[in-house]
């Protein structure tokens, strides 16, 4: 196996063991909750070094350490902030797609259940030509086809149609707290 495919294999089993500890978190779920100018700026400082230390953070901002730990915790718990180191799948070797998914009956059992595969890093039900919209990495494309595969053999999924990634030209994850960039 090269080495991409076992580090794959390995991102794959680190995230089924975070899934499980973490009752498979699946994202910002729920409704939107407020924010205030504290919290958007956190999140600002966070997204310009997702490894600054709360003191620095504070200082900047004027306020404790306590307090924006105890912010960044709050943001951390309700799904609103995630810091983690973000990669380009492709630039490591993988295969990467997007898949619309129409489904046969609501789309929220489908989105649920595909949701829980480590494979599937993006999940959202939309309104337009298709139900749910999934973004999959997969270590080949073998991988990569026997997910769908596996998304056509799921209860009401009608179609599906899959966007492979030829080449990434654009993957930010900096949007601020206020909507902007």
């Amino acid at each position: 196996m090269t080495n991409c495919v076992v580090l794959w294999y390995e991102h794959l089993a680190l995230r089924r063991v975070h899934a499980q500890k973490l009752d498979a978190p699946r994202g910002p779920v729920a409704p939107a909750r407020p924010v205030d100018e504290l919290d958007r700026k956190i999140i600002e400082e966070l997204q310009a070094n997702g490894r600054e230390s709360f003191r620095r953070i504070a200082g900047r901002l004027g306020v404790s350490e306590a307090t924006v730990r105890a912010r960044y915790a709050r943001l951390s718990n309700a799904g609103i902030l995630q810091v983690v180191g973000v990669t380009n799948p492709l630039g490591l070797g993988f295969d990467q797609a997007l898949v619309g998914i129409k489904t046969s009956g609501p789309p929220e059992p489908v989105a649920d259940e595909i949701s829980r595969w480590p494979e599937a890093d993006y999940v959202v039900v939309t309104a337009g030509q298709f139900d749910i919209v999934v973004e999959v990495v997969a270590a080949t494309r073998r991988e990569l086809l026997d997910i769908t595969n596996r998304m056509r053999a799921l209860d009401d999924v009608a179609s599906t149609e899959t966007f492979f990634y030829l080449e990434m030209y654009k993957q930010l994850y900096d949007w601020g707290a206020n909507g902007s960039r």
